[in-house]
């Protein structure tokens, strides 16, 4: 992606952060054509350890789906992870010589995908999955028969997806201070995302 300089964040506990916040992240790759094959797909993002080059990151997509062949023959990939984002109101800056822009959060891994197979190893990366998301239905799904969780696991391809590159964009309008205050009192008074940016000021030291 296009980064400039000024939002790229060198923080990794930003980009993990970010990572686990919105784990419904894009995995892209190339089919066969080398067109852009895209599947949207919840992520687990571990909590701890190494952030960026080596971090392990978990998945599956459903056996029809088509990516997995393409991952088989071409196993590096993107998986794209977006933060908030709003518009952003030329009104914030004290002159009227301004134009409008969108700010936004978003990290970027690039990845290679390994297939999980073992039954035990896909129990463990669902496990992971629920923990994340439903940690409430973790009784019911070791209570469900051996049988049928193979069946389901026959389902899916399992994935980890080791990170070779990690990128993390901040776009908040850091390079222009004139704007934090206003920007701030408005996004507060915005709606989820506004909300959700104007939390990534504060925390980032912008006001």
């Amino acid at each position: 992606m296009y980064l400039p300089p000024q939002f790229a964040h060198p923080d990794p506990a930003v980009a993990r952060d970010l990572m686990r916040q919105h784990p419904f992240a894009q995995l892209v790759s190339t089919d066969d054509e080398g067109f852009p094959f895209v599947t949207p797909l919840p992520i687990h993002v571990p909590a701890d350890g190494p952030v960026g080059e080596g971090m392990v990151l978990l998945g599956h997509v459903a056996r029809p789906n088509p990516h997995a062949a393409h991952l088989r023959a071409r196993p590096q990939a993107l998986l794209v992870f977006q933060g908030p984002q709003a518009y952003m109101t030329p009104r914030v800056y004290p002159d009227l010589a301004r134009v409008p822009t969108w700010n936004y959060l978003m990290v970027q891994a690039r990845v290679e995908a390994r297939f999980v197979e073992a039954f035990d190893d896909k129990d463990r990366l669902l496990k992971h999955l629920i923990h994340d998301h439903d940690p409430a239905y973790a009784a019911q799904w070791r209570g469900l028969p051996e049988d049928f969780q193979t069946g389901l696991m026959k389902g899916i391809h399992a994935l980890e997806f080791r990170v070779l590159e990690l990128r993390c964009k901040v776009k908040l309008n850091q390079h222009r201070r004139e704007s934090h205050a206003e920007m701030l009192r408005l996004y507060e008074q915005g709606g989820v995302q506004e909300q959700a940016l104007a939390g990534w000021m504060r925390r980032l030291g912008l006001v």
